[in-house]
């Protein structure tokens, strides 16, 4: 298993090109079966492990799927599987947009619980509950959960939270659902706007998509479309993080800055020059950063529960004393127990970590947690003193491009062993 070795104390200073958005690609992924006449070519897809892995969950369904560079095109005018087998699903959280989609698509879907990081609970409920509200017949056996979606009919949805999936997984059942369906307290992020867009580039008739109230259309039928990815706002976070912690120079293209307000406020609290303009951004740091009063986690668009383990690293060696409260996931700190091996002082009380800024962290051998967790660690081994080797790094590829090429870019000492 393959390791990141960091050499921390070099200022990142260079332009780095940001991805296209892991959390955007993969409903919009799933969405392409929903086409029956023509074909969808998708532009600006990462090169990640999950998109990898949700091609095959394509190909497997039926879909003739071609890679060509960033590009992928998705043929699913064939007939398309109602099922998806366990050692597909259970390799990435996101697959159960998927159940949605095939419901849509074929009126019955049978998926098992889908993978992902180890967060706390991350239960579905409120996915099968907004498919119940379709009036879709959800029944659950030998650790399979079966949809039937012959009688499904619109209707008019309250979320009792503003999910991102069960908004995504709405949208692709009722998209081609007869009459007009209203979802009130949806998810507001940008992701879901570029799902919507898609789907609307698609035939589908959607408004509201980025406010708490959605309607959609029914139509009988998708089309092909040609159409490009948002760019990853938490990606995009992360190198501004890299180089904040660093005291380094950066400027960011291929971004959407307003995606990143909140955190692009935080970091100029932190004491950097944050500049923006169209798709880019630039931040220059001081040598150390200031703490931060408190920040807390909440959906979009307040400060992602996603950055939040970024913000543990960066404040780690900042001056004073920060808070951060994490009110979307329950295990979200596991991340401290990592920064403490390279002397990070972090205290936690159930939902709420106590930063102690120390000047400097040292080196050490630590593991990535989760997605973001592992780029957390990569952040702090960049303000080190000495070399961090950091293993698990199958977490970090989920979500990074060439994260140690563009590391490199930026005058950093990253390498893969």
């Amino acid at each position: 298993m393959s390791k990141l070795v960091i050499r921390g104390g070099k200022p990142l200073c260079g332009t780095v090109s940001v991805q296209g958005s892991k959390n955007a690609v993969l409903p919009i992924l799933a969405a392409s079966i929903l086409c029956t006449k023509g074909v969808t070519v998708i532009h600006n897809c990462p090169d990640l492990d999950d998109v990898t892995i949700t091609v095959k969950i394509l190909r497997f369904l039926g879909a003739r799927v071609k890679r060509d560079g960033h590009t992928i095109t998705v043929d699913a005018r064939s007939k398309i599987k109602h099922r998806i087998p366990k050692r597909l699903m259970q390799k990435l959280r996101s697959s159960i947009i998927f159940m949605g989609a095939i419901t849509a698509r074929n009126h019955r879907a049978k998926i098992s619980a889908p993978g992902g990081c180890k967060l706390g609970a991350r239960p579905i409920d409120l996915h099968k509950d907004a498919l119940r509200a379709l009036a879709c017949d959800i029944t659950e056996k030998r650790g399979y959960i079966y949809v039937n979606g012959k009688n499904r009919r619109s209707s008019e949805i309250t979320l009792r939270f503003p999910s991102v999936g069960a908004t995504e997984n709405i949208l692709l059942t009722s998209c081609m659902t007869g009459g007009v369906t209203v979802l009130h307290n949806a998810a507001c992020e940008p992701e879901i706007v570029d799902l919507a867009n898609f789907l609307n580039a698609m035939g589908a008739s959607i408004t509201g998509a980025g406010t708490p109230d959605i309607t959609v259309t029914g139509v009988p039928e998708l089309h092909g479309t040609v159409y490009t990815v948002m760019p990853d706002r938490i990606v995009a976070i992360t190198y501004l993080c890299c180089a904040a912690v660093t005291g380094g120079n950066i400027y960011l293209s291929n971004t959407v800055p307003d995606h990143l307000e909140t955190a692009l406020s935080y970091l100029a609290q932190c004491g950097c020059l944050v500049e923006a303009e169209d798709s880019r951004i630039h931040l220059s740091a001081p040598k150390r950063l200031t703490a931060l009063a408190e920040i807390e986690t909440s959906p979009y668009p307040g400060f992602p529960t996603d950055a939040q383990s970024l913000f543990l690293a960066l404040l780690s060696t900042a001056k004073g004393t920060s808070i951060i409260c994490e009110r979307i996931f329950e295990s979200r700190f596991k991340t401290a127990d990592e920064l403490s091996r390279m002397g990070a002082d972090i205290k936690i009380k159930k939902d709420i970590a106590t930063i102690y800024g120390k000047e400097r962290l040292s080196g050490a051998q630590v593991s990535a947690c989760d997605l973001r967790g592992g780029a957390a660690m990569v952040i702090a081994a960049l303000a080190a003193e000495g070399t961090t080797e950091i293993d698990n790094v199958c977490y970090i590829d989920r979500g990074y491009e060439a994260l140690e090429k563009n590391l490199q870019a930026l005058g950093a000492s990253v390498k893969r062993i």
